[in-house]
């Protein structure tokens, strides 16, 4: 799957900044890709870059019009199918991270053929994979794995490709979420595979390469949450991954969305990645901690870096605050 760029964001009418998670991530990570953002009356919220309509996004050259806001249930309203219809006139593809499919609508499916424009239902992949093989392939590999789900793995994965892109090395990001996929451009959303195919799809999302190419491969879950160690695990075996990147947030008391789970210490979380890594890679290492510390001040975020550092030998910092150069740093 690939998206056509330039993009314009399409937020609707959101009043909360974790709604439109899609936008942002496109507006915060590859702005280059994104043309304007477009909004309706009610709406509060911004990605911060240039407001347009979509006439008006047609003629600076937009190719994509993404849906880049989210809701409960993921349901994609009949209110914005008149802007949908609209933006296949204007000659841009749909791309959407919603569980509703844009195919489950006539209205849509019909405009598409007559434009024969694109839809594209990222969350729902439609390439046919095969199961995992296991066998070694060429180039290298860093998998982003976390304490908990939401704790910065996409972030730290996209901070470290553009410090490694900074310091010369040949790298590529490799989404595994709709978010992911919408910054890289392509990708697959890993949790929407068929669980038999899970590290046969990771291992088609990164081939073959040559010796000194890496990929950096967003993780997904937790092999500590009971509700997505199947996702984690299934990535983490078809990653094959050379390097590992564990990624943490601060003030957890439990697993997301399960009060009654025990939350995983730093290192247990690098033993048990480790131990379930080795399967695929015998040799793959753990090459530094990320910590999302918005929670806290930044002298005490750094503090608590400081202090993981020292208690692993590892190179720790925020990828937002600090960046990740100490931790690519390892892998020259």
């Amino acid at each position: 799957m690939q998206i056509a760029s330039p993009y314009l964001l399409f937020i609707g009418d959101a009043t909360d900044q974790l709604s439109i998670k899609m936008a942002r991530g496109a507006a915060d990570w590859r702005p280059e890709l994104c043309v304007g953002e477009y909004s309706v009356d009610g709406c509060t919220v911004s990605t911060g870059i240039e407001k347009m309509d979509i006439a008006q996004a047609a003629v600076k050259g937009a190719k994509s019009f993404i849906l880049g806001f989210a809701n409960s249930g993921g349901v994609l309203d009949k209110k914005w199918l008149p802007y949908i219809l609209e933006a296949m006139d204007n000659g841009m593809d749909i791309v959407s991270g919603l569980h509703d499919k844009l195919s489950d609508f006539p209205e849509i499916v019909k405009k598409a053929q007559q434009t024969q424009q694109q839809l594209l239902d990222i969350r729902h992949p439609k390439a046919e994979f095969v199961t995992g093989t296991g066998v070694k392939r060429t180039g290298k590999r860093l998998l982003t794995v976390g304490t908990d789900c939401s704790v910065g793995k996409m972030y730290t994965s996209l901070s470290l490709e553009k410090s490694m892109k900074k310091l010369g090395f040949d790298v590529d990001f490799r989404a595994t979420g709709q978010c992911g996929i919408l910054i890289a451009g392509q990708g697959i959303a890993i949790d929407c595979v068929i669980s038999d195919f899970l590290s046969g799809a990771t291992e088609s999302l990164s081939p073959n390469n040559s010796a000194e190419h890496w990929d950096i491969i967003e993780g997904q879950g937790s092999l500590s949450h009971p509700a997505f160690a199947g996702v984690s695990l299934g990535l983490l075996h078809g990653s094959q991954p050379d390097a590992l990147v564990i990624c943490h947030d601060l003030n957890r008391s439990h697993m997301r969305g399960l009060p009654q789970s025990q939350f995983p210490s730093v290192e247990a979380t690098i033993a048990l990645n480790l131990q379930a890594a080795k399967l695929t890679n015998p040799n793959v290492k753990v090459v530094g901690i990320t910590v999302n510390t918005s929670s806290v001040s930044v002298e005490e975020g750094q503090r608590i870096c400081a202090q993981l550092s020292e208690q692993f030998s590892l190179p720790c910092a925020d990828p937002l605050r600090d960046g990740t150069d100490s931790i690519v740093s390892t892998l020259a």
